[in-house]
């Protein structure tokens, strides 16, 4: 994949706001394999200015809550992925899309793991000095999550859009958990 510089897009973002052509004719001048990534730097460019253009160095990491809320404005909408991206200020129209799929295959708990492997650092490894959850702490953490799948849920239902029928299943598992506590 190659990796363009933040004053090559630029050039290339000055030059179809300046009106030398269109998305197509500007990839063949510049040599850039598709007239997408134009449109993205342009678009880019147009909602964050040069901030937009970077090549980002660091992951940003969202909350929970504000996935589930992009989710629901676009799911509420119907808007592109592109349009909510810079409506809530996201530079990966895609990941959007990865937390729709993560949503409806996973639930809530798609999207609160953490992707890929933690990162390294310099620091001596510390024995593992992290005490496991009480069985209270692991309730309470499960309360939270399905706290904030309920209310989502409850937003989906009152503006009208389809739950996924995986959702709307109960799990077993808790079922006979609830049980159990209540004898």
């Amino acid at each position: 994949m190659v990796k363009y510089n933040e004053e090559f897009k630029q050039e290339v973002v000055n030059a179809y706001l300046s009106g030398e052509g269109g998305y197509a004719f500007l990839a063949k001048k510049f040599g850039v394999r598709s007239k997408t990534n134009i449109r993205k730097w342009v678009s880019a460019f147009k909602q964050f200015g040069k901030q937009g253009l970077l090549n980002k160095k660091t992951k940003t990491i969202y909350p929970v809550q504000f996935k589930l809320d992009v989710l629901n404005y676009k799911l509420r909408t119907g808007d592109s992925f592109e349009k909510v991206a810079l409506k809530f200020g996201i530079h990966e129209p895609p990941m959007i899309s990865n937390w729709l799929g993560k949503w409806q295959m996973e639930g809530i708990e798609g999207l609160s793991k953490q992707k890929g492997r933690p990162t390294m650092s310099n620091k001596p490894k510390k024995k593992n000095t992290t005490k496991k959850l009480t069985r209270e702490q692991q309730l309470e953490k499960e309360i939270e999550l399905l706290k904030a799948e309920n209310a989502y849920l409850k937003k989906l239902r009152a503006s009208g859009i389809n739950i996924p029928n995986r959702l709307l299943k109960q799990n077993p598992e808790s079922s006979m958990n609830s049980e159990k506590n209540s004898d």
